[in-house]
C-alpha cells in the first residue's frame, strides 16, 4: 500500500483568542492556514464570568462594557487578518467558561472544521486546575490543533 502525503483542507477554522503569547502564536498560524486554504477564518474571545466579583456580574454596565471591549478589540485581530489575505473573517464574542462555551456554543454555531488555540491562557485560575486547551482537544467535535 502506498502512502500518499496528506493535505486536508480546512474550509471554516476557528481561532480562540487571550492576548497570551501562545494565543498569538495561534492567531498567526490560523491566519497562514486561512489564507492557504482559501478557508473563512472565525476568531473566537470568551468573556470569563468567574473572573468578575458578585457585584461586577450583577452589574449589567460593567458586564456590557467589558463586552463592548472584547468585540472592539476583535476588530483588531480582523484587521491584521484582512491584511495578511484572509478573505472572509467574523469574530464572535461569547460568556462563559471558555473551553465549554467553545466546545458547546460556538463550534456549533459557525460549524468550524479546525479549532486553532494557544496551550496557555493569559489569566484567570483555570490554569491551576485544568487546561481550557485540554478540555477543548478532548471534547470538540472537530480536529484541534494545539499551537504551544
Amino acid at each position: 500500500m502506498s502512502e500518499k502525503p496528506i493535505d486536508k483542507v480546512f474550509n471554516r477554522i476557528l481561532v480562540g483568542v487571550d492576548d497570551s503569547a501562545d494565543a498569538q502564536l495561534a492567531f498567526r498560524y490560523a491566519v497562514r492556514r486561512a489564507v492557504k486554504d482559501n478557508a473563512t477564518l472565525i476568531i473566537t474571545s470568551i468573556l470569563e464570568n468567574d473572573e468578575m466579583n458578585v457585584y461586577q456580574a450583577l452589574t449589567k454596565d460593567y458586564v456590557h462594557g467589558e463586552r463592548y471591549e472584547l468585540v472592539e478589540h476583535l476588530k483588531k485581530y480582523r484587521d491584521i487578518a484582512a491584511k495578511a489575505g484572509v478573505k472572509d473573517i467574523k469574530e464572535i464574542v461569547d460568556e462563559g467558561n471558555a473551553g465549554e462555551t467553545i466546545v458547546k456554543n460556538v463550534i456549533p454555531a459557525v460549524k468550524a472544521d479546525l479549532l486553532i488555540i494557544g496551550s496557555l491562557s493569559k489569566k484567570g485560575i483555570s490554569k491551576y486546575f485544568g487546561s481550557q486547551a485540554a478540555y477543548m482537544a478532548k471534547y470538540a467535535p472537530i480536529s484541534v490543533l494545539i499551537i504551544r
